[in-house]
């Protein structure tokens, strides 16, 4: 198991990252003595392993799903029996043991308590059954654009986010561990329970874009993609549906709760995966389109540091890109400013202090352009805050062009 989602594919498994043994929480086999049987028993008929019996109400054994190398485990029904420590032990042992993905996958699930999303894609077969390298990077790639979706949607519900709380939404998957899949067809994540909100949201926007896909499919209507905004669907959404969707014969998504901490208030204790076809692309592209062209500018007041400034000929209007330090949940946006705003703007730059300036915040481009822009302003703040900020400045000196050349803003 590895993370971050953006590297390439490595199969570890939980108990053998290299240079990581002493750092990472699953580097080591859990204590058995930390174990809760019932968690135990739920992992493992998650992953398929197969009961086969036992005590009735004291000891229950299961095999491997496939059955072919005969690793069989006896775990108890509780801890009410004086073995029950050793067994559960010995169950440990073995599945650590075990090469069965699964194996690997009921380990983790007992070291860090994770909800699991299982992304699947039906895609034509090559070679001895395997998918294309290509549509394995796809569905990789589909799997964490709608992460990170959800993550958008935790921070705020909005039908386009654009370059909006992008640092706090990609912060949030930091966490996310990545199970690897044989065949390029499945792909399962783990995600831990502190980061559980993430996935609770992504479980009710994907209900309401699968009912608002069938609203518009029986009706023609779009309604329902208004009101499943509140839901957490958005533009990145159906974006990553239809990332997710094209060039297969169908694709679904399946999530399933951490046994060991329960069900979410208000979602199913096994939620059925959901499922869209082909079919469904271009009432996705519609969608993301509606949202994009009806997500509204925003007034702000912004306060940020002048990071670079150009404008075509000297005693003239300029632009200026401001790094933000409060008023939007964006890093950096672009004003363009008449020439005594410029002039104060380039000033600020030169002494290191921020600026304050107001406008609105316009949704085309992505919310990365500030137009309307007035009353901007030099902002004072301590000595040791100026002397960073001048500190920065000296080593960006690059980033002052009032010529007309540089690569723009």
């Amino acid at each position: 198991m590895h993370r971050p989602m953006d590297e390439p594919l490595r199969p570890h498994s939980p108990h053998s990252r290299p240079g990581h043994e002493a750092c990472e929480p699953w580097a080591q086999p859990p204590d058995a003595r930390a174990v809760d049987p019932a968690v135990l028993s739920a992992l493992l008929d998650r992953h398929g392993w197969r009961r086969r019996g036992g005590a009735a109400g004291r000891y229950a054994r299961w095999t491997e799903p496939s059955g072919s190398s005969g690793t069989s485990l006896l775990v108890p029904q509780s801890r009410a029996f004086p073995d029950s420590d050793d067994l559960i032990g010995e169950a440990l042992l073995a599945l650590s043991r075990s090469a069965a993905p699964s194996a690997r996958e009921v380990l983790l699930g007992l070291t860090v308590p994770s909800d699991e999303l299982c992304w699947s894609r039906d895609v034509p077969g090559g070679p001895g059954g395997g998918a294309a390298w290509t549509e394995a990077e796809r569905l990789r790639a589909a799997a964490r654009q709608m992460l990170l979706a959800a993550a958008l949607a935790v921070c705020d519900r909005a039908g386009y986010h654009g370059a909006r709380h992008r640092a706090a939404a990609t912060a949030a998957l930091d966490d996310v561990l990545v199970g690897p899949e044989p065949g390029g067809r499945r792909l399962t994540v783990f995600v831990p329970v502190p980061s559980r909100p993430l996935v609770v949201r992504l479980h009710h926007a994907l209900y309401a874009a699968r009912e608002a896909v069938d609203y518009q499919r029986a009706t023609g209507g779009m309604d329902a993609f208004d009101s499943a905004v509140q839901a957490g669907v958005s533009r990145e959404l159906t974006e990553a549906l239809v990332a997710l969707v094209r060039g297969t014969e169908g694709a679904r998504v399946a999530i399933a709760w951490a046994p060991a901490a329960g069900v979410p208030e208000r979602c199913a204790a096994r939620p059925e995966p959901v499922e869209f076809s082909p079919g469904d692309l271009p009432v996705l592209r519609a969608a993301g389109a509606r949202y994009l062209r009806t997500e509204p500018s925003i007034p702000v007041r912004l306060t940020g540091t002048v990071v670079r400034l150009r404008r075509a000929v000297p005693g003239g209007p300029g632009t200026v890109r401001l790094r933000v330090l409060a008023g939007a949940d964006v890093g950096q946006v672009r004003v363009t400013l008449d020439e005594e705003a410029y002039r104060v703007a380039g000033h600020a730059h030169l002494v290191g202090l921020p600026v304050r300036v107001h406008g609105r915040l316009e949704s085309r481009g992505g919310f990365r352009r500030l137009t309307g822009a007035c009353e901007l302003a030099p902002v004072q703040v301590d000595e040791a805050e100026r002397d960073r900020l001048r500190k920065a400045l000296q080593e960006n000196l690059d980033f002052f062009e009032e010529a007309c050349g540089g690569d723009g803003l």
